[in-house]
């Protein structure tokens, strides 16, 4: 993530550009984070971590103080003032019920699932029509692949 400077300097070097040469510009970078295990050393390590896992498009793994674990989906999540404050809201894989973890209650966190959105750019999009535009395809349909 930017730092205020850092975006600052940006504005700045893309004020002396055209409207046409900076028509497209370069997405978001996107971390690895696909079998990620992170320290959950301090809370703000805690807060950064789940912040991630919010942000992660496929499934975690928590797993709470009592040694308990669970795997799903991490949908929302509140921020408080205090660790004991903050919850994060999970869909369970193997439930249809959506829990409410306290962030304070996390031991342990794995970003265990495959990340489903990798790789699906738009730009990934058209290198694959054109390749099967270049192959001689006719009535090219690139259809979205199939999720586990």
């Amino acid at each position: 993530m930017a730092t205020d400077t850092q975006e600052a300097a940006k504005l700045e070097q893309l004020s002396h550009e055209s409207a046409d040469e900076i028509e497209i510009a370069a997405g978001r970078e996107r971390e690895q984070l696909e079998g990620w295990i992170p320290s959950l050393a301090s809370d703000a390590d805690i807060r950064e971590a789940l912040e991630k896992a919010f942000d992660y498009r496929g499934d975690i793994t928590v797993t709470r103080k009592d040694g308990t674990q669970i795997q799903g989906y991490l949908f929302d999540r509140r921020s408080g003032a205090a660790l004991s404050d903050s919850f994060i809201r999970i869909i369970p894989a193997n439930a249809a019920t959506k829990l409410n973890v306290s962030y304070a209650d996390v031991a342990a966190l794995s970003f265990s699932g495959r990340d489903t959105a990798a790789g699906k750019t738009f730009e990934a999009w058209v290198k694959k029509y054109w390749e099967k535009k270049a192959a001689g395809e006719q009535n090219i349909q690139i259809e979205p692949e199939k999720l586990d």
